[in-house]
């Protein structure tokens, strides 16, 4: 028998926050090249979200300190919504959830900028207690060495359903009738914890850009929190800058280009002329002493 699940969630949160520090990963790159970089979010991503649920599973002494929930572990299953799921298997071969979590990998140093994944669930496929969690990752030495994380964007996935369909037909800029603006729910009643081939998605009457779900370009979701992490220092250098560097460097591979043109941006920000230049030599002299 488990205890509160308010209080679960509240221990589940607490734990989301110290996973940076309990984070554990066998893989290990050497030899990447700076253009290369941009893929790794698509070979690595899932294998960020297995190693967090199983970082997890090993602070049981943070989300369950009164050990009252000890047949529970967590479980992922990338075809499942939520994917992470707190579950416990009874004797009778059902599986009882306490509750979920919808884990999203962010490679830092992705050509966007920022979380690209979509968040299309319905909201009455959201449990109460449901989360909506997204980890960034980066490599230790920027180009090498194994995966590390940072601080996690946690919300209720509930709330981020219902405010992204709030935002998309009141909020949105957008030239289309309230009919067009309409987001449509699943024709088929949907319940928590659905099976995996359910249709559990909303889908707008319109969307000729395909951004619906692209919650991490809704203001009040995502925003400060993507943009904090952007200014986190990686190596020295703020990461932003080392996206700017990396996508400078995969459009031109001559470093004399990749310098003019990195100092340029920089100096559009409102760098004075010395901070460009420095951040400038550091990414290049980092990239060179890795790659």
């Amino acid at each position: 028998m488990g205890g509160s699940t308010e209080a679960l969630v509240g221990d589940v949160k607490a734990a989301l926050r110290s996973l940076p520090a309990y984070f554990r990963s066998g893989t290990l790159l050497e030899g990447m090249e700076a253009g290369d970089l941009f893929s790794l979010n698509s070979a690595l991503g899932g294998t960020i979200e297995v190693q967090s649920v199983e970082s997890l599973n090993r602070m049981r002494d943070v989300w369950d300190p009164e050990g009252m929930w000890q047949r529970y572990r967590f479980e992922r299953s990338a075809q499942t919504f939520p994917d992470v799921r707190l579950v416990a298997h009874t004797e009778e071969n059902e599986v009882d959830v306490a509750l979920g979590i919808e884990l999203k990998g962010w490679y830092l140093f992705s050509k966007e900028g920022e979380p690209s994944f979509r968040y299309g669930v319905t909201p009455a496929a959201c449990a109460d207690q449901d989360l909506l969690v997204v980890v960034p990752w980066h490599l230790k030495n920027v180009l090498a060495g194994e995966p590390v994380i940072l601080d996690p964007y946690i919300e209720q996935a509930r709330y981020v359903a219902e405010y992204r369909n709030w935002w998309w037909e009141n909020v949105r800029e957008s030239k289309d009738g309230p009919d067009q603006r309409k987001v449509r729910a699943p024709e088929a009643p949907v319940e928590p914890y659905p099976a995996p081939k359910d249709r559990i998605a909303d889908k707008p009457v319109k969307d000729g850009g395909s951004n619906f779900g692209r919650i991490a370009r809704i203001p009040a979701l995502m925003d400060a929190y993507v943009q904090r992490t952007g200014q986190r220092s990686i190596a020295g250098i703020p990461a932003r800058d080392w996206i700017l560097f990396f996508r400078l460097h995969a459009e031109a591979r001559d470093p004399y280009v990749v310098h003019r043109r990195l100092r340029e941006d920089l100096a559009g920000r409102g760098l004075d002329e010395n901070a460009a230049t420095e951040i400038v030599e550091a990414a290049l002299r980092i990239a060179a002493h890795i790659g």
